[in-house]
């Protein structure tokens, strides 16, 4: 292989494909990035049995080729690099020399034969959305996935289509978030992406208006975002009727604006510790809302004027839950919905059904 490239998009290619290299492998080639030279474009893939994300970048190419090096090294050094113009050859020993203006590396790689196949899929479905959409639907609800490897299924996302309305749903046993969008499609499909894609996904998507490919197999999925592929294995399993597990009662109803509520709980956070999570005690009475939060180093208390309707209810939530919910309706006010002290409470915006958090209350301990 006898290439040369921009040393600015070879870097930008290495350092997202790389995110999907295995650090500690059982297949030493799964450490590196595969590189592969034919016609003008050079493509780069990183893979580790169930993420693969792969690029092409334009490059002139005299000599076609392939080869496999050290992800971290090679990236290290195209960082280090001083021009902008690299050049890169390998022999037949598997050595890749690396010029750039007047510095120069040797690198042992290894043979591309000893590199896994990306997994290669039959499309079964398949929908088109904006980036920037995508990107939020993620953004509003990765925060709920399960990180309990106990239960597999919840350690990914539903993403369900029907109707024209193409939804994802997250729920770890405490908290679940639903965002929805409507979208162009005859589509009837449910399948489960597993959180760690969807971190990978998101990192890739930036907040434009382009069209982003959702290529959806039997057992596999695709997202083709600009010029990179992120490819990864589906989830198995039977995911939740997470309709059930949203209350259908109303108590007890507020609307508040947004910051508001998220700064009176914020003033609870250093009264809690990583180690135990002291619920925040909310009382919903009067007008007005009562939040105190009582911990081994501490006690702290607010109070928030604001129109209640409906019941007084006692209620306590863990810190943390109930930030994740109210950060990510993304609205200046938000409507709260309670149906007592035992069960979930709603988190939506007030003038869109397009987002949906559901906390779980946490057991309150008699303050007496």
């Amino acid at each position: 292989m006898k290439i040369s490239c921009s040393r600015t998009d070879l870097g930008s290619a290495i350092s997202n494909v790389s995110r999907a290299v295995s650090t500690k492998a059982s297949i030493p080639a799964l450490e590196g990035v595969l590189i592969k030279a034919y016609g003008s474009t050079l493509n780069i893939s990183g893979y580790n049995l169930e993420i693969g994300i792969t690029t092409d970048i334009e490059a002139t190419i005299k000599e076609e080729g392939e080869i496999v090096v050290s992800a971290k090294l090679f990236l290290d050094i195209v960082r280090q690099l001083p021009e902008e113009v690299v050049f890169i050859e390998t022999d037949e020993r598997m050595v890749t020399y690396i010029a750039c203006g007047n510095a120069n590396y040797q690198i042992v790689g290894m043979s591309s034969v000893e590199y896994p196949d990306l997994p290669s899929f039959e499309q079964t479905d398949g929908i088109f959305l904006n980036a920037k959409v995508l990107r939020e639907m993620i953004r509003q609800t990765v925060y709920a996935v399960s990180e309990n490897t106990a239960m597999p299924i919840y350690t990914g996302s539903l993403f369900e289509i029907e109707n024209g309305i193409f939804k994802i749903i997250a729920i770890d046993g405490y908290r679940m978030a639903i965002r929805s969008e409507n979208i162009d499609s005859d589509s009837k499909n449910a399948f489960v992406v597993p959180g760690k894609t969807q971190h990978e996904v998101l990192k890739l998507l930036i907040d434009d208006e382009e069209t982003t490919e959702i290529i959806i197999g039997q057992r596999h999925i695709a997202f083709k975002i600009k010029n990179y592929k992120v490819i990864s294995r589906l989830i198995e399993g039977t995911f939740i009727d997470y309709k059930s597990a949203i209350p259908k009662d109303t108590k007890t109803e507020v609307v508040i604006n947004t910051r508001t509520i998220i700064n009176a709980v914020e003033r609870m956070s250093p009264i809690n510790n990583d180690r135990m999570q002291s619920p925040v005690r909310c009382i919903f009475s009067d007008d007005e809302i009562k939040l105190s939060c009582i911990s081994s180093i501490g006690r702290a208390d607010d109070v928030i004027s604001v129109p209640i309707v409906g019941e007084s209810v006692e209620i306590g939530f863990n810190n943390k839950y109930l930030l994740d919910a109210l950060k990510n309706a993304d609205t200046d006010e938000i409507k709260l919905i309670l149906n007592g002290p035992l069960m979930g409470m709603i988190v939506k915006p007030v003038k869109s059904d397009s987002y949906l958090s559901v906390v779980v209350p946490m057991r309150l301990a008699n303050e007496n």
